[in-house]
């Protein structure tokens, strides 16, 4: 009973996993070595340890020069030098590597690939060659920006650098050059009041100038002849500016004068000045002799760097897009380096600033300003920066210095050659150290820049900003400040540390200010950069000396006389003095030992300048790496090396701490952490946080107690991690990762020392460098290798001092660490037991609360990834990697862990921590699987599980997903699932016995069902492949979980498909088996799959149903067969109809269904298919179906839905709030490009996972991107289809076996004859052939009695086949063919069925086929001719003959169609051949209505709608003649009769000749038209045609034949729709309509062949012109013979072929009218009656008898050519042949009469139109009674009735043209009468002119109308007088 229990255990319950480790032990593997065993267990490889050398930019390692340096400085360098540490886990990356890769290049020629020519029934190894290994690598998961699974690596951590411009010097020229200028470039900030960077010192001072001051400049070095910089901005705004300011040689005069020359002189002048010149000359080289080491101030001007930049960008800018995205780009690289603070500031506005994207800019810069003595401070210049921006500039009032200044500004170089680092370091690459370098300017960011530190830095700025000598007495006026670095009080303790600046030697003992002349009170605005030696001691300080500089040269005075002096000592209470001061300046020299003390110290007996106060200004800032300038993080490491150093008292700050109470001050320190600033904290964050580690894992000895201080660290870690988070919010991945923090972990974390004799944790200490520890770790180790590796070489040891000791010396410190590392005291009392640091964090997460535990949840992910790397560690450095996982941990820990899982879900915390946590856990999770017991992670994985599903929130189900996605994406999933276990029932003890025969026997003796069905055994042993699949079994929403699901599902097979590990195929079969249940789900899910077969009909059906059919069944999602499997399932699980799953979905579901088919193991299959029920197996059919519709290879390029619908279902997610929508905004704002490929110039390579590249995706792929994916489209149709046909014959062999279920070889019929429908490859048709053949021979009667209708189908696509360009598919095809006719005559000594189909097939092909090439079909039907003759079995039969005679007539259609394809561009020709083959069928209705199809098809395409709908009404009338036959129903048209009224051609459909088959006979008439519903759909389709077509009258008509079939029906629903339809088509019939122009068309000349001499009355369009049908025609044949050939016969005389050129091609074309004699006219009343069963034409020709076609009146001949066609107009064609011509002469005076008349009906229209039309009526009047008409009525009058003719047969026509003219003029009259009451008063004279125009005409014709011809009254008067 507990196993019946078991088994029902639901699918939302997670079941007891398999202790994993106590498995293994107890079922050893079966196989010794090979692939298979390799899925048993991990590999020994699984996880390495490596340590790899940091890179670093500079050629030399930036380390300080002293010796001894203090505890702090060592480790501070140790930690910017030391190796990174990183754990490897061998098979995780290799696996996503290949799932981002491509496929290698397919073979370019599989599409066309030739097979053996054998014809194989058993095509199994055929189709098993050559197959794909991978089936995913042709249909790679959807793309998403970042699988979640996927955690990316980490950036190295590097210095930080903003956006970086360089700035190149060329050329600096004044208007005069008599002395060497100094120049400095510097940037500021006017918003922040800041100067952004250090001073750019540069001359462009040539030789002979610098010559001036050789007294004084020593030799230069190379890095101070620098001319370009680059300058680093973080922070890029628009109110930054590049100041430049000059300097000179100091000289007598003030700045003014001194500067005059250069704005007085001009270069041009300077022939004219030579002499001043030459004074000025002299003078400056006195001053430079004597005063050259002084400098004073000279001039200066700003450049607005933004303008440049801007302007710079703008003059071409590549594309906007380009600068936007470089922008966003830089910003967002911006943003992870500054706090959330810092953003909030920027983003005002200025994020349009960038210096990345802009074009290198010269500038030139020729005015420059003066300096002005009394405004040189920084203050000042913010105001003039100021100033500068607005229009109206003070400035610019200013009389300014001209000069040319030429800089070239551009973005710099990603690595540009020759740089120095701030520090003079050189930076690679630096190929050689002669070339002038160029300087990496330091910068000082205008706001914090959180970024830890990685180099050795130490740089002290000092800024002298005012002195105030006012008050002091003597004489001081040009005052310089002499600055100095001293580490003694002697002078020769000058250190030589001071930064040259330009032009000198790279570091000075002394650097001195500028001078201002005459200025007791002067502002400096210098800066001078000191190198800070490493270790500072209490007696290093600077010394400032004041000099009084003597201009003028005088008799015994010196040149400076020193007036003051100060200084400020570098430490106070330890630690370094920054910032601002105001000194007091002692007027005499600094007594002995003043440097310890302050200047503000009141040193007794010293004389100060104004009483001691402060009147000297002065800014120290220091850029140093070693100085944290943070009291509590100076305090902390204080106090942390005092503990190393084990020195007592400690002294910090101003107190001393004894050993006793140092405890308390620890703690303190600890604590106070927090409230240290952030800035310095991320500079210092690797030392702290190992620090912090140190402490937890080595507890202090402190006054011989060990102190624990696991838990003070333990939470100031958690809030250091948060604040960084909540600060830095910028910086994260898209698992919310800190960058700083996991490249931390990443790189940099390690176990410390875990060697007893290192006494500090120096250098090595935290781990040393093991320079082992990256070699391979095989399974036989040398022996050192061993001892090597467990204990860390320390170079901190002083008796080691770098180099490893003898072997003997390790073994022994081994030996003694191994002993009893817990007990062992150091002798120094310092060494507590070594903790391990997993351990204890994992202790105090647990025992944590409040707030320090929430702190710790919110970033669990730091804390877990710290874990694994310390356990991955210790089991490393322990050996115990490989040692077995049950007894590696401590009971505690476990339960610790276990404690921490379940804290994970209970507090019920906001929805983004929960998501958070959910991941961090889920990653941690899978670490864990690798290191620990994975029994045990499993009952973690299934508690975390249960508590997720208890909770019951549906957006915890995508959590689930995520969850579940992470843990599985573990690189050894598959040996997680136990692979190789068989699903024995938990109870047994011990591995069967016969396990060892391997896996087909084995499957005999289970249940097979247990292994295709979630069972609870399946889902034991397979836990997490069980977990996976139950989640898709049960999701009920396909929309937005199932596309969750299916990818888990998707990505996880894909990446076992591409894995090397898994690629012998018993190996896959053995992975195929845990997703065997797949199969059942899926077979589920078939409802709610995309309907793939819905969107393009067959190709092979001729023209798509009706209208209204095509509406209803295109819309709906599920196909008819699918509806049918639906109705008659019995499977017992309710099928779930909720949603249905988008295309994308159902093509990811049915890939990995065919993955499973197709690697699974054959004999499971088919023992499954077996135990099927018939509906399962009809169901799994309609999935193989679709399937092959899904995978069909489209012509054009695929995969342009799936983007737009991805992205879709991203705003989806992102509004029914699956994703948190904060944590959507923080996926926004990261890089596009996602994860590990972090830095700029990967965005360029990984373009296509950004969001700008999905719209254009088409069309900026080139060419080869287009080729290689529709080469991977191909293969993966051929491989998909190959994959359904090996299951299909799987299929097959069920039922030769069973012998039942013949029923659904019909369905594996369908879906065979499906795939051969779409398009397939050659290489899959020939192996489909050899399987419909194989399936025919089996079951022959299948095809021939029971699914006829496939026999049709067969035919049809085997003839296709048959006219294939390639000759294996002809081959294959024509061997079917072959075989299916045999087979048929077999049966019953005839083959009519298969000869009927073939025929018909043959037919519809050519009518429809474009690209139908008969030379190929030609060669087959040889093929099958020549089987016929070899064929020696049915030699003595009819079989031959019968065969030949079908292969003729084939051929005899084959080659009209030859002609059919020759006309292919002449639609009128290619009509009539097709009418002819058309008729050629009259005897086989069958035929006869395909070809009247093809007709209609090719009609509607040219837009002929009456024509296809006459096409469709023949059709009609001949399906009824037959229907009329075959069954008598009175509400059935009886024939074609019943057709006439809608045309008069109809009748020559009826059946009446004596060749008329019956329809009775087998074979005939069986297609689906003739039936009472294909007669329906005929009509409707007519009717919809005659609608397009404008002739709403026939629409009744045909309705007329459909109502009575409808009402027989009872169909009121198709009786509504139809009498809607007529109310529309009786309602547009009054509108304008337009039917057709037509034109006679002549043809001659032996050219045109059968056409030659025939005439054609063609039907255009309406409204064709003469010209329009002229230039069509002359134009097509011109083509066809050459333009020289072709003559148009320009009038329209009868032709005589005699007098034509025979070697031309001449066609008359001349309008045609239609006929009706008088009497028709009575009937033809309406337009649409004028213009439909029309066959008469008529065309007038006008003549004289002399031949001229015009003449005058009396000699005007008129000829009416009347034409007669063969059928009436409009035609199942759009020419017809005249039959009939009669002409009718007219003599002039007739011709009078009819022209008469016509403009008397004219009169008659105009006047009587309704509504009026005044315009029309005043044209007609003025034509009839203007005077001016030439050959008007009143010349007509007068030729014709002035005398009274002499030919008696005449008279007739005399008096006739009397009565016209008398009607005539009656009509003027109305119509004068008329526009009288149309016009306006403006109109009035017209109206008068016009009346007085009509009385003079009236009056001419009166003599002339009244002349009555006496003979023909005559009898009238004597019959009256005999009365």
């Amino acid at each position: 009973s507990s196993l019946i229990r078991l088994q029902l255990a639901p699918l939302t319950e997670a079941v007891e996993p398999v202790d994993f480790e106590e498995y293994l032990i107890t079922h050893p593997p079966i196989v010794e070595s090979g692939p298979l065993r390799d899925l048993i267990e991990f590999p020994p490889d699984d996880i390495e340890v490596i340590h790899t050398p940091r890179e670093c930019r500079t050629v030399a390692q930036a380390v300080p020069e002293e010796g001894d340096t203090d505890a702090h400085v060592k480790d501070s360098v140790r930690s910017y030098t030391e190796d990174w540490a990183i754990v490897n886990r061998n098979w995780a990356c290799s696996i996503f590597d290949l799932k981002n890769s491509l496929p290698d290049a397919l073979l370019p020629h599989l599409l066309d690939r030739a097979p053996n020519e054998e014809i194989d029934r058993h095509n199994e190894e055929h189709r098993k060659a050559n197959r794909h290994r991978e089936l995913f690598a042709l249909h790679p998961a959807l793309d998403e920006e970042e699988p979640i699974e996927r955690h990316c690596v980490p950036e190295v951590p590097k210095e930080h650098f903003g956006q970086r411009l360089l700035v190149k010097c060329l050329s600096l020229k004044f208007e005069i050059e008599i002395e060497p200028i100094f120049a400095s470039l510097a940037l500021y900030d006017v918003k922040e009041k800041k100067k952004i960077s250090e001073n750019f010192f540069f001359d462009l001072n040539s030789e002979q100038t610098k010559g001036m001051l050789r007294p004084h400049i020593q030799t230069a070095a190379i890095s101070t002849l620098a001319r370009s910089a680059i300058f680093s901005i973080t922070y890029p705004s628009q109110d930054v500016f590049l100041v430049i300011k000059l300097e000179k040689v100091l000289q007598q005069g003030d700045i003014g004068e001194c500067a005059e020359p250069y704005m007085v002189f001009k270069e041009s002048d300077a022939a004219k000045n030579k002499e001043k010149l030459e004074k000025l000359r002299g003078q400056s080289e006195q001053f430079c002799q004597r005063l050259g080491r002084y400098r004073m101030p000279f001039a200066w001007t700003a450049i607005h760097l933004m303008n440049i930049v801007n302007s710079a960008g703008s003059l071409e800018r590549d594309t906007e897009l380009e600068m936007k995205r470089k922008g966003s780009w830089s910003e967002r690289r911006n943003s992870s380096i500054m706090g959330r603070r810092s953003l909030e500031r920027t983003t005002t506005g200025d994020e349009s600033c960038s210096l990345t994207g802009f074009r290198p800019a010269t500038l030139t810069i020729t005015n420059f300003f003066k300096q002005e003595g009394d405004r040189l401070s920084d203050e000042d210049l913010y105001k003039f920066l100021a100033d500068m921006r607005r229009p109206s500039s003070v400035l610019r009032r200013l009389r300014p210095i001209t000069a040319q200044l030429k800089l070239d500004i551009s973005p710099a170089p990603e690595n540009p050659h020759y740089c120095l680092t701030p520090d003079l370091l050189q930076v690679k690459p630096y190929p050689d150290s002669r070339v002038r370098p160029t300087r990496e300017i330091l910068e000082f960011p205008a706001r914090d820049v959180y970024v830890p530190n990685t180099t050795y830095r130490n740089l002290l700025y000092v800024n002298p900003q005012s002195l105030n000598f006012a008050n002091r007495q003597g004489s001081a006026r040009n005052i310089t400040v002499k600055v100095q670095f001293m580490n003694g009080e002697d002078p020769n303790n000058a250190m030589p540390v001071i930064f040259g600046k330009s032009s000198c030697a790279d570091f000075a003992k002394e650097a001195y200010t500028a001078v201002v002349y005459h200025n007791r009170s002067p502002d400096f605005h210098d800066e001078v950069k000191i190198k800070l030696p490493a270790s500072l001691s209490d007696h290093h300080h600077i010394l400032f000396t004041f000099y009084h500089v003597s201009c003028q040269q005088k008799q015994n005075t010196p040149l400076e006389t020193p007036v003051g002096y100060t200084w400020i000592p570098m430490l106070q209470n330890g630690r370094l003095r920054t910032g601002h001061f105001c000194l007091p300046v002692s007027l005499e020299k600094p007594p002995q030992s003043y440097s310890v003390l302050s200047p503000d110290v009141p040193l007794p007996g010293m004389k100060w300048v104004d009483n001691h106060r402060g009147v000297f200004n002065v800014e120290v800032v220091s850029v140093s790496t070693i100085h944290t300038q943070d009291q509590y993080l100076d305090k902390f490491f204080a106090l942390v090396h005092a503990l190393d150093e084990h020195m007592f008292p400690v002294r910090i700050g101003d107190m001393r701490i004894m050993e006793n109470n140092l405890e308390a001050e620890l703690k303190s320190s600890i604590a106070a952490l927090n409230s240290s600033q952030l800035e310095p904290v991320v500079r210092f964050l690797h030392l702290l946080l190992d620090k912090l580690v140190l402490l937890v894992v080595r507890p202090p000895v402190i006054a011989g107690q060990i102190v624990n201080l696991g838990q003070a660290s333990f939470e100031v870690m958690a809030s250091i991690v948060n604040r960084l988070h909540k600060y830095l919010d910028t910086s994260q991945d898209m698992h919310g990762r800190n960058g700083l923090l996991s490249s931390y972990i990443h790189y940099v974390f390690r176990l410390p020392s875990t060697d007893p004799n290192s006494p500090s944790p120096g250098p090595g200490g935290l781990g040393g460098s093991v320079h082992y520890a990256t070699m391979a770790r095989s399974a036989v180790r040398p022996a050192s290798l061993n001892l090597n590796r467990s204990r860390s070489l320390s170079n901190s040891n002083p008796d080691i001092s770098g180099t490893p000791t003898s072997p003997d010396d390790e073994v022994r410190s081994i030996i003694g660490s191994k002993e009893k590392k817990t007990n062992m005291m150091s002798s120094l009392g310092l060494l507590a037991p070594y903790a391990l640091f997993h351990e204890e964090l994992a202790l105090q997460w647990v025992v944590s609360s409040g707030s320090v535990r929430e702190g710790a949840l919110q970033q669990a992910w730091f804390f877990f990834e710290l874990m694994v790397k310390s356990i991955i560690y210790h089991l490393y450095f322990t050996d115990r990697l490989e040692s077995p996982r049950k007894n590696r941990f401590p009971e505690r820990f476990m339960d610790d862990i276990t404690a921490l899982v379940n804290t994970c879900i209970s507090s019920n915390q906001d929805l983004e921590l929960v998501e958070r946590l959910n991941t961090s856990l889920a990653f941690f999770l899978n670490d864990l699987l690798s290191v620990m017991d994975r029994g045990f992670v499993f009952t973690l994985i299934r508690a975390y599980w249960k508590q997720l599903y208890a909770l019951q929130n549906p957006t915890l189900e995508s959590l689930r997903l995520d969850f579940l996605r992470i843990v599985c994406s573990h690189e050894h999933y598959v040996t997680l699932n136990l692979p190789c276990s068989l699903l024995t029932p938990p109870a047994s003890p011990s591995p069967s016995v016969s396990s060892s025969s391997g896996f087909s026997t084995h499957v005999q003796d289970q249940k097979i069902a247990n292994m295709f069905e979630l069972s609870v055994p399946f889902r034991e042993q397979h836990f997490l492949a069980g977990l996976v699949l139950s989640e898709l079994s049960v999701i009920l929403d396909p929309d937005n979980e199932g596309l969750k699901v299916v990818s888990v599902v998707h990505n996880l097979l894909s990446s076992h498909d591409s894995d090397p590990r898994y690629a012998d195929p018993e190996v896959k079969a053995r992975v195929a088996m845990l997703y065997l249940p797949l199969i059942g789900i899926v077979m589920e899910t078939l409802p709610q799959l995309h309907d793939f077969t819905g969107k393009d009909q067959e190709s092979g059906t001729s023209m798509g149903s009706s209208g209204e059919e095509a509406e209803g069944e295109g819309n709906s999602l599920i196909s008819q067969t699918v509806a049918m499997a639906i109705a008659g399932t019995s499977t017992p699980t309710p099928i779930r109809q909720h949603g249905s799953f988008s295309a994308e979905s159902s093509r990811s579901l049915l890939i990995c269904l065919l993955w499973v088919l197709k690697n699974a193991d054959e004999l499971v299959l088919q023992k499954w298919f077996t135990d099927l029920s018939v509906s399962q197996l009809n169901r799994l059919l309609d999935l193989l179906y679709l399937c092959v519709s899904c995978f069909e290879y489209k012509v054009t390029s695929t995969l342009t839905f799936k983007k737009s619908k991805d992205m879709k279902a991203k705003l989806e997610e992102a509004i029914l709030g699956s994703i948190g929508a904060r944590q959507e905004m923080v996926r926004r704002k990261r890089s596009p490009s996602g994860s590990a490929f972090g830095s700029q110039e990967n965005l360029r390579w990984r373009k296509d996972m950004t969001h700008w590249r999905q719209n254009s995706e088409k069309m900026d792929k080139t060419r080869a991107e287009l080729e290689h994916e529709a080469l991977i489209d191909g293969n993966l149709a051929t491989e998909a289809n190959l994959i359904i046909l090996d299951t299909l014959e799987i299929v097959v062999q069920t039922v030769s076996v069973t012998e039942s279920k013949e029923s659904i070889l019909g369905g594996v019929l369908k879906v065979l004859l499906h795939s051969m429908a779409c398009n397939q490859s050659a290489l899959y048709l020939q192996h489909c052939f050899a399987t419909q053949r194989a399936l025919v021979s089996k079951f022959p009667e299948l095809l021939f009695e029971e699914e006829t209708e496939q026999c049709a189908d067969l035919c049809l696509r085997l003839l296709r086949s048959c006219s294939s360009s390639i000759s294996t598919i002809r081959a294959h095809a024509s061997a079917s063919l072959y075989l299916l006719m045999r087979q048929n005559f077999e049966i019953g000594n005839n083959f009519a069925r298969v000869k009927m189909q073939v025929t018909m097939s043959l037919s519809s092909l050519v009518g429809t086929s474009q690209n139908f090439n008969e030379e190929f079909l030609r060669r087959s039907l040889k093929t099958i001719l020549t089987y016929a003759e070899e064929d020696l079995e049915l030699r003595e039969t009819t079989f031959p003959d019968q065969v030949q005679d079908l292969v003729f007539n084939l051929h005899m259609i084959l080659s009209d169609t030859v002609k059919m394809k020759e006309h292919q561009e002449d639609p009128e020709m290619l009509i009539d051949l097709m009418y002819r083959i058309a008729k050629g069928y009259q005897t086989s209705p069958d035929l006869r209505l395909t070809w009247l199809q093809n007709m209609a098809g090719k009609h509607s395409e040219r837009n002929n709608h009456a024509e296809a709908a006459q096409c469709l009404v023949h059709s009609a009338a001949l399906v009824a003649e037959y229907l009329s036959m075959l069954e008598d129903r009175k509400y059935l048209p009886v024939g074609c009769v019943t057709f006439q009224n809608i045309s008069s051609n109809v009748l020559e459909e009826s059946a009446v000749s004596d060749d008329v088959v019956s329809p009775d006979e087998e074979g005939i008439c069986s297609g689906k038209y003739f039936t009472e519903i294909g007669l329906v759909g005929l009509l409707e389709q007519a009717a919809s045609s005659f609608s397009m077509a404008g002739m709403y009258e026939a629409v009744n008509e045909v309705y007329k034949v459909l109502i009575p079939i409808h009402e027989a029906n009872r169909d009121a629903k198709k009786l509504a729709t139809i009498h809607g339809k007529l109310q529309e088509a009786f309602g547009k019939i009054d509108g304008k309509r337009m039917f057709g122009t037509y034109f006679r068309v002549g043809i001659y000349g032996s050219k045109f062949g059968d056409l030659d001499e025939q005439e054609f009355v063609y039907k255009e369009p309406a409204i064709t012109k003469l010209a329009e049908i002229s230039h069509r025609l002359e134009g097509f044949y011109g083509e066809r013979f050459g333009e020289d050939q072709v003559e148009v016969i320009k009038d329209s005389n009868p032709v005589d072929k005699c007098k034509l050129d025979p070697n031309k091609a001449f066609i008359q074309i001349t309008y045609v009218e239609p006929y009706f004699d008088t009497y028709e006219m009575k009937d033809r009343i309406t337009y649409f009656d004028k213009n439909y069963n029309l066959r008469r034409f008529v065309y007038c020709t006008p003549f004289t008898l002399d031949g001229r076609a015009h003449g005058d009146l009396h000699e005007q001949f008129k000829r009416k050519t009347i034409l007669t066609t063969s059928h009436a107009f409009p035609y199942i064609k759009t020419r017809i042949n005249i039959i009939h011509k009669e002409e009718i002469i007219s003599t002039p005076i007739e011709v009078a009469i009819e022209d008469m008349q016509k403009k008397t009906q004219e009169l008659a229209f105009a006047t009587h139109q309704d509504p009026a039309d005044a315009k029309m009526l005043q044209m007609v009047l003025q034509g009839s009674v203007g005077t001016t008409v030439n050959q008007g009525p009143l010349e007509v009058a007068q030729v014709f009735l002035s005398e009274i003719p002499s030919d008696p047969k005449l008279y007739r026509h005399h008096n006739k043209l009397r009565l016209c003219f008398k009607d005539f003029t009656k009509r003027c009259e109305d119509a004068l009468r008329k526009n009288k009451s149309l016009i306006g008063p403006d109109q009035k004279e017209y109206q008068r002119e016009l009346e007085r125009n009509y009385h003079r005409l009236k009056e001419a014709l009166q003599p002339l109308i009244n002349r009555k011809i006496p003979q023909l009254y005559k009898p009238v008067l004597q019959v009256n007088s005999h009365r």
